[in-house]
This record gives C-alpha cells, sequence and structure tokens, in this order.
C-alpha cells in the first residue's frame, strides 16, 4: 500500500501512526483476504489442475472457494508491524527529505513534493517487505493447501513444517515482493494525488465541503481505491511472476519425514504411495514427491523471474500474464481504499482524541 501527501505529523506521535496502521492493515485483512486467495488460486500453475473440472470443462467452485481464510494468522502477526514500519519509515524519510529541501529560488524546491512522497514511499516499501515477504510466502503456500481429505493441522502448520529445515527459503520472495509493490507505488501515486486534488475542488466549487473526518476518509477512501485498481491492473504480470516464485519456495525447502509431503499410505493392492494434493496414491520413485501446491515439474524459486515470466508466455500466451487481474483490481480498489481510508481516519481521531489537532492540509 502507498501513503502519499502527508506534509508533517503534526499532533501525531509514532504510536499514533502505529495503532492506525495496525488497525488498517487488520480490517483489510479481515475483509478482502478471500478475495487475495481466490487470486492466489487462478494465477497457480496448478490451478486447472487443482480448480477445473475437465469433464464439463467447468471451474471446481467447491475446491476454488474452500478455506477461503487459509493462512490468515501468519499475515496479521507479519502485516501489523510492517504496517507500522511502513508508515513510519514513510512520514520520517519525507519529513527528513522535506526539511533538507533546498530552495532554487523564490518558493521554488529543488524536489517537488511528487518527488519526496514517492521516494518515502520506496524506502517504507522495502522496509515493510523485508518483514513481511516471509508471511506472504506461507500465505500463499497455505492457501493452496488442499485440506479437504482430512489432513491433519491447520494450512498455515502443514506449510510452516515445510520450511522447518530452512527457514531462510521464506525470504527467496523479497525481491519479487519488492518488484512489484515499488512500480506500484509509483503508479498509484500521482493517480490518486490527482483524484484527490480533483474531488476537493470540485467540492469546493459545488460549495459542499464540509472538511469533517468522516469526509476527508471517504476521499482518501475513493481516491486511493480508484488509483490503486489501475495500478493493480497494469502490474498484475509482475504479481503473477511473484506468486509463482513464492509457491515455488516450497518446493525447494527440503523435505521433512513428519511434512505433509512425506505423508504415505496403503493403496488398495497393499503398495506404499506417495499422496498429492488431491488425495491420489502415487507410485514411490516414478513421479516423485508431490506437494501440497502441485510443484512436480515446476520451476525453482530460484529460477529468475523473466524466465518464469517467459515460461507463462510460452504455456498460456501473453493473457496469462494477467491471469486475475480483474480480481486484483477488486481486492486493491476496496483493500487500498480501506486501508488509507482507515489510517487517515485513525490518526486524525487519535491526535484529536488528546487535544490535538491536524490541519486540512497534513490530511492525505
Amino acid at each position: 500500500m502507498t501513503l502519499v501527501r502527508s506534509t508533517s505529523m503534526s499532533g501525531n506521535t509514532n504510536t499514533d501512526i502505529l495503532i492506525a496502521g495496525a488497525v488498517a492493515a487488520f480490517s483489510v485483512d479481515l475483509l478482502v483476504y478471500p478475495l487475495d486467495t481466490i487470486k492466489t488460486r487462478i494465477q497457480s500453475p496448478d490451478y486447472r489442475r487443482l480448480y477445473f473440472n475437465a469433464a464439463t470443462n467447468s471451474v471446481n467452485k467447491q475446491a476454488l472457494f474452500r478455506g477461503l481464510y487459509q493462512g490468515l494468522g501468519s499475515v496479521i502477526i507479519a502485516t501489523l508491524p510492517s504496517s507500522g514500519a511502513f508508515f513510519t519509515t514513510y512520514e520520517g524519510v519525507k519529513s527528513l527529505l522535506s526539511n533538507h529541501n533546498p530552495t532554487l529560488g523564490g518558493s521554488t524546491s529543488l524536489l517537488p513534493q511528487p518527488i519526496i512522497h514517492s521516494a518515502a514511499s520506496s524506502v517504507a516499501e522495502l522496509v515493510s517487505c523485508a518483514i513481511l515477504t516471509p508471511a506472504e510466502v506461507i500465505k500463499q503456500n497455505a492457501q493452496m493447501v488442499d485440506t479437504s481429505s482430512g489432513s491433519k493441522g491447520s494450512a498455515t502448520l502443514q506449510t510452516l513444517a515445510r520450511f522447518r529445515s530452512n527457514p531462510l527459503a521464506l525470504w527467496r520472495g523479497y525481491t519479487a515482493l519488492a518488484g512489484r509493490n515499488l512500480p506500484f507505488t509509483a503508479l498509484q501515486f500521482p493517480m490518486f494525488e490527482r483524484l484527490k486534488t480533483s474531488i476537493k475542488q470540485y467540492r469546493d466549487d459545488k460549495n459542499i465541503r464540509t472538511n469533517t473526518l468522516l469526509e476527508n476518509g471517504m476521499i482518501t477512501a475513493v481516491s486511493a481505491g480508484t488509483a490503486g485498481s489501475i495500478a493493480a491492473v497494469v502490474t498484475t504480470p509482475v504479481d503473477v511472476v511473484k506468486t509463482r516464485i513464492m509457491l515455488a519456495a516450497a518446493q525447494d525447502a527440503p523435505k521433512n519425514k513428519d511434512s505433509p509431503d512425506a505423508t504415505t499410505k496403503k493403496t488398495s493392492k497393499g503398495s506404499d504411495g506417495m499422496v498429492d494434493a488431491l488425495g491420489k496414491s502415487i507410485k514411490s520413485g516414478k513421479k516423485g514427491l508431490v506437494s501440497a501446491v502441485g510443484n512436480v515439474g515446476k520451476p525453482s524459486s530460484k529460477t529468475s523471474a523473466l524466465t518464469i515470466g517467459k515460461n507463462i508466455i510460452a504455456e498460456h500466451g501473453v493473457k496469462g500474464l494477467f491471469r486475475g487481474g480483474a480480481l486484483r483490481a477488486v481486492w486493491t480498489m476496496l483493500g487500498s481504499g480501506l486501508y488509507l481510508g482507515v489510517y487517515e481516519s485513525g490518526r486524525v481521531w487519535l491526535a484529536r482524541r488528546r487535544g490535538k489537532d491536524i490541519d486540512e492540509e497534513d490530511i492525505l
């Protein structure tokens, strides 16, 4: 998510920012997480195998919509500190750049405000992604776990078991996550700023502007949601590649004998076989181990993003890079609007609760 336009932290403490950011992130996770799960499954290389019924040539809705909150716990745990880190880093870098921004004569500054906001957002994203990446890897792999066969433990615990012997694999998606969020930030920012200014100007011209906390929060939400949805569609190819890399991270993690991937069961003839995500027995030594996310034959998470992109185009055409784009646009419109709207309203409310106030120009 991208925060823009707050020219100072007047009336706000770091605690205010952390609390407001945490509440905003928690609200988004609870409300739009199911859409994110569906998007991950659609973008997965195993979409047709796990969620498509070839016999009827239709989507297996029961499988696609099962367990939509799988992996939520890991995201909530990591999102709260990552969100707080984003906002505090953003505000700190923005304040630093603004206070040391020389003028070229008159009132013209060397660095325009959009550049300052973009730079601060980029630094904040890099810090936030370092905290969020492990949770994203766990989340996306947990979203793909098939729990219909009565497997033991939650999807999150099953996924964590895969990384027990190689926890560093949880950070292999950092570059992909940052590579998606940085261009998203750069695209969302100017559109958000322009939309917000235009809406405020329109309401001023119609003499219907009230400048209340609710109104400013709604303007922020609508502007951020609209800009975010457009940026989401444009950056969908990067998001698809990121999803493939994060799902492949579980494949690279060494397998534990007690992990879900090592589960064995007796076949009807009494021979031992490996069990895949759909509960089907596979002869040991032929197809090898099949993970809960269906990683047989899939590229390693160490494979370059460019190579993965080329493979997607070769298999599905250019449209394969935009798989889940429409759903991601809806998810981002709701998430981005709610995220920034709740954050802004929360930090202003917290400041006013202590008898402080924030000027209108300090509001997003």
